[in-house]
């Protein structure tokens, strides 16, 4: 924040109001297992900041020109004034920004809520002792955060409450509507191992049972609840991964919004709105039945020759799709080919591609194959992506995200491989198979440019395992806080997707077919106008 004096950085000057656009950082507590009962730590303003003395708050400041965005502005403010760095706390949500005014100082505040867990000393946090506040704070502690969004004596900073409600949205409904979204969310969070399809499903369970205990009136009110609760289970999930989610959700708001302008009693609008959000969990084992048969149609078109079907077709993909898993099993059993190689990256840090093989080689162990029926798996390291693609038909990816604007999020270590494809077998065919849940609309709730950063040490884990020298001294440095020591940092980099340009990609089968770059621009449109419908005014 600005010194007394000083003009505030970023603000803008417009009808006698300054504007600033500011983040609002909660420092949270989590009792283990007790997602629910969290502690929230405000800080007394000190005497020597510009506005709002001696008023509880938590860790704020303005977003400077040069934070590349709000959550990197958010992790300055903190390590600024507490001195917490990421080997201190875990990044937990983000709120939906809001806009209010503030006469009295001349100021209109653009607010950028988020929340951090503080990491406790068995996760290699130090805990409280962390803590080191700075001349802005004269103190600080921690609330019951039912406590500060009820207790109106409490002395705080305008409109602190909207701010928590934004990322505890736990604090607006009862208790086990907020329990069935505190640990839907954290599942979701947590849950490395699941593809976007089985993800979905589990988001719109949890929305499920989130609609089901908030069962009492269906007014505006409700409404409002029930919107911020589908947008929480979007961007506060798995983001990376959210875009599945944000469609599917998108489609269910659509439907209850019919439900609740029929004329009929509430008795049987509650019916059908559950009725309804059972079929769609249903109906998606049918999407994905449709998906392998728009790869069995693009196979039979494309690598056949004159009539007569390929008796050999090598195929490499990476990473854990069961998606991809179950159809290449039913394209194998379909076509007329008898020999099926597929090549396998290991997928670090946590071998999901090792994992895709054992469960490809154990689903094809249990069916009856013919005995001229010959699959041969080929496991590659990540390094080797430009050997395992040499004279391979297929380059075979999944989707975690398909953006208009971007291309293909996938996980990392999919751009390489296709550059080195392109080059060591020129005809190869990128192939990505996908549902088209996983376009994201245009100024969407997910952020295209968002990078999921993860555990470093799942990273070093694996090199620790191997008895690499020296991975002691790297991960102590890692662990070290900002102030120990001024002029070295370590960091270990261990972020999931990366984007594969559309103009790489030469399929894009979908449960409608193959998708044109134009089809995938149109809908990503059309999701954006729907997701201004549904959360623009939240």
């Amino acid at each position: 924040m600005a010194t007394q004096g000083q003009s505030p950085q970023g603000a803008q000057q417009s009808h006698g109001m300054i504007k600033r656009a500011v983040v609002s950082s909660f420092l949270f507590r989590l009792p283990p297992g007790q997602p629910t009962k969290p502690s929230v730590a405000l800080f007394k303003r000190s005497e020597k900041v510009r506005t709002y003395r001696h008023h509880l708050a938590p860790i704020s400041g303005s977003i400077d020109p040069t934070d590349p965005d709000p959550l990197a502005a958010a992790w300055r403010e903190l390590c600024e004034e507490t001195g917490l760095t990421p080997s201190d706390l875990s990044f937990w949500r983000t709120g939906k920004p809001f806009t209010f005014s503030d006469p009295s100082i001349g100021r209109e505040w653009t607010v950028h809520p988020f929340a951090f867990r503080l990491k406790d000393p068995a996760e290699g946090g130090q805990g409280e002792a962390a803590i080191r506040i700075d001349w802005e704070h004269e103190g600080w502690q921690w609330y019951d955060p039912r406590t500060v969004l009820e207790d109106e004596s409490l002395n705080t900073v305008p409109r602190l409450q909207d701010s928590l409600r934004r990322v505890w949205f736990e604090g607006t409904t009862n208790e086990r509507a907020a329990k069935a979204l505190a640990t839907g969310l954290e599942r979701l969070r947590a849950d490395h191992e699941s593809g976007a399809h089985e993800l979905t499903a589990i988001a719109l369970t949890v929305f499920r049972d989130f609609i089901a205990y908030t069962q009492n009136r269906l007014d505006a009110e409700w409404w409002n609840m029930v919107r911020m609760a589908a947008w929480h289970l979007i961007k506060n999930g798995r983001e990376s991964m959210g875009a599945a989610t944000q469609n599917a959700v998108l489609s269910v708001l659509a439907e209850i919004e019919g439900i609740m302008e029929q004329k009929t009693g509430p008795e049987q609008k509650w019916d059908r709105i559950l009725v309804l959000i059972d079929f769609h969990l249903r109906n998606r084992a049918n999407i994905a039945q449709q998906v392998k048969h728009s790869f069995i149609s693009y196979l039979q078109s494309h690598f056949s020759s004159g009539g007569t079907q390929k008796d050999r077709l090598t195929i490499l993909t990476m990473s854990s799709s069961s998606t991809i898993r179950d159809s290449i099993l039913e394209v194998y059993d379909a076509l007329g080919i008898h020999t099926l190689e597929l090549r396998v990256l290991e997928s670090r840090p946590l071998f999901e591609g090792a994992s895709f093989a054992s469960s490809l080689l154990s689903t094809f162990k249990s069916q009856s194959n013919p005995p001229n029926k010959k699959l041969h798996v080929r496991i590659y390291t990540d390094a080797s992506a430009a050997l395992a693609a040499k004279d391979v038909d297929i380059i075979m990816l999944g989707a975690d995200r398909i953006s208009a604007a971007k291309g293909v999020c996938n996980k990392t270590g999919s751009l390489p491989l296709v550059l080195s494809a392109k080059h060591v077998t020129p005809g190869v065919q990128i192939v990505v198979l996908s549902d088209l849940e996983k376009v994201n609309g245009m100024a969407g709730v997910i952020d295209d440019k968002l990078a999921e950063g993860n555990d470093p040490f799942e990273v070093s884990s694996a090199w620790r395992n191997d008895g690499v020298k020296g991975v002691q001294a790297l991960e102590s440095e890692v662990r070290a806080s900002k102030s120990d020591q001024e002029n070295l940092s370590v960091t270990v980099e261990n972020i999931y997707f990366e984007w594969v340009p559309l103009d790489m990609v030469d399929a894009f089968i979908c449960e409608e077919g193959v998708l044109e770059k134009d089809s995938i621009q149109e809908k990503s449109q059309k999701l954006g106008e729907r997701v201004n419908r549904y959360f623009g005014d939240l």
